[in-house]
């Protein structure tokens, strides 16, 4: 049994072991012959450091002491919330096994890499069977804070806690003189009162909000942590929103709080207090890195959750004091990565994307070629939930009976700049996300006051439209909700960029 102090450490792992070399890009199962390249973010002689990655079901008390403990929860390396860290410009040479009764994948949420490793089941590889392997050449070009997931039955194993994360370090930032950082984790559980697992995908959670859990809980527990800072002193929260539902305003009691980083990205610093509606609005799989400045000895900080009736506590920062003295608040600016691939919004091509609802699955986007290695594939019926009510341009992805690969929304030209206009027509948020590129937040048609900034997962509101702009990669590389029900059940097309 795993104690709840486990359930995320303050001491991260350092990945180890490492050896520089090329890095071969070939897939180890081959999809076909005529697909797009398959690009690498770093130099064949970048150093690589290897991990061996299991996912597997353990036991963990989610209910906190005392109460019964949860069997079947899922996790890598049988730590709940594995923490990774490795420098900016390291390649990772993943070992992954897969220990679960169930086929899975493992997705590099955010990460700018070769899209054969992916993750995403058919279009980039199988899926990896119970007792099966498959090895991920995954390069950190970009630091920031990023995680990994599973790409298939997302709903179910992600909803039971296959979640790790993995923070992308920049020597630079250790000169930025941060006193503490403290990771929030955002994470319900959907238990009984025995603590056993209620059913993750339901008809009602997925046609609507998606299925929320039963218990409340940051870094696993029910519990939320109270954490010792400075007086004074600087503190980098990094939250993540790990849930497979919840959408959160994350937002804090005192005016010294500025946004710095979003989805690991680093922004030009600006206040909690000048974001709209004073809180920033995150669903999952968003991050947000956050500096705040702790008030005198004996103080403390609180950060909610202000979306709900009442605000939810996420955490408590205590000031202790330190012998130190009051100083003007000055957020402290990210270094930006040169070797980001921003787009050319002049000269970029605009494309229109509806997010709707749909009575059943439909594929209106044109087909692929008869001949093109995709053309005629399946998806995995345990990757799907059993009903489609969501749909992109009214092109729905596979689910329930109907397991065909959807044709492309788009076939895109690598190293070309693209807009996407993307226009919510349904009465539920969407949190949509890119995979495999770093796209810039233009503008929204609701929110005046936002900030352009970058991200890989944009919230888009009810009866809203939100632009944004990336430079196309070659691959072929997913779009979709994050409420992974919503994405079960039909939110998710593809695009291929040759």
């Amino acid at each position: 049994m795993i104690s709840r102090r486990a359930l995320i450490s303050r001491r991260a792992l350092i990945l180890g072991g490492a050896a520089a070399g090329a890095a071969a890009l070939a897939a180890p199962s081959a999809l076909g012959e005529g697909l797009p390249e398959a690009v690498d973010t770093l130099p064949p002689d970048a150093p690589q450091r290897h991990l061996s990655l299991v996912a597997a079901e353990t036991e963990v008390p989610l209910l906190g002491a005392g109460k019964p403990a949860t069997s079947r929860f899922c996790a890598y390396n049988t730590t709940p919330f594995l923490t990774l860290r490795a420098p900016q410009g390291t390649r990772l040479m993943v070992d992954f096994e897969n220990r679960l009764p169930d086929p899975t994948t493992v997705h590099w949420h955010g990460i700018r890499g070769p899209y054969i490793f992916d993750g995403v089941a058919p279009i980039t590889q199988p899926t990896v069977p119970p007792g099966g392997r498959f090895a991920y050449n995954v390069p950190l070009p970009d630091p920031g804070f990023y995680f990994f997931h599973p790409h298939c039955d997302e709903t179910g194993q992600v909803g039971r806690g296959l979640v790790g994360l993995l923070f992308v370090e920049d020597p630079a930032d250790r000169k930025l003189g941060f006193d503490l950082e403290h990771i929030i984790a955002v994470k319900d559980w959907r238990l009984d009162e025995a603590g056993r697992f209620l059913t993750m995908f339901t008809d009602e959670g997925a046609s609507t909000a998606g299925s929320f859990g039963t218990v409340r809980a940051v870094n696993g527990s029910p519990i939320p942590p109270r954490v010792e800072a400075p007086a004074y002193g600087d503190v980098r929260v990094r939250t993540i929103v790990a849930d497979a539902t919840r959408v959160i305003d994350f937002g804090c009691d005192v005016d010294e709080a500025a946004v710095i980083a979003c989805d690991g990205q680093a922004t030009r610093p600006f206040l909690l207090n000048d974001a709209p509606d004073n809180v920033w609005r995150m669903g999952p799989a968003m991050r947000v890195d956050v500096h705040v400045r702790m008030p005198g000895p004996g103080q403390e900080v609180k950060i909610y959750d202000y979306r709900t009736a009442e605000p939810y506590l996420l955490t408590t920062l205590v000031a202790v004091d330190k012998g130190r003295k009051k100083t003007a608040f000055k957020p402290k600016a990210l270094p930006v990565p040169k070797e980001l691939p921003l787009p050319d919004i002049a000269g970029a091509s605009h494309l229109d994307f509806l997010v709707q609802t749909s009575a059943g699955a439909t594929a209106i986007a044109p087909p692929l070629p008869p001949d093109d290695p995709l053309a005629k594939a399946l998806i995995e019926s345990r990757c799907v939930g059993d009903k489609t009510f969501w749909a992109i341009n009214r092109t729905s992805w596979g689910a329930g009976a109907d397991l065909r690969l959807p044709p492309p929304l788009n076939v895109l030209k690598a190293g070309q700049s693209y807009v996407l206009s993307i226009t919510n027509v349904t009465k539920h948020v969407h949190p949509m996300h890119l995979h495999g590129h770093v796209f810039k937040v233009l503008s929204s048609s609701k929110k005046k006051t936002l900030p352009q900034f970058l991200a890989d997962t944009v919230i888009v509101e009810p009866n809203e439209t939100v632009d944004i702009a990336f430079k196309a990669a070659s691959g072929n590389w997913v779009f979709h909700c994050h409420i992974l029900e919503h994405m079960d059940s039909g939110l998710m097309g593809w695009f291929r960029v040759a």
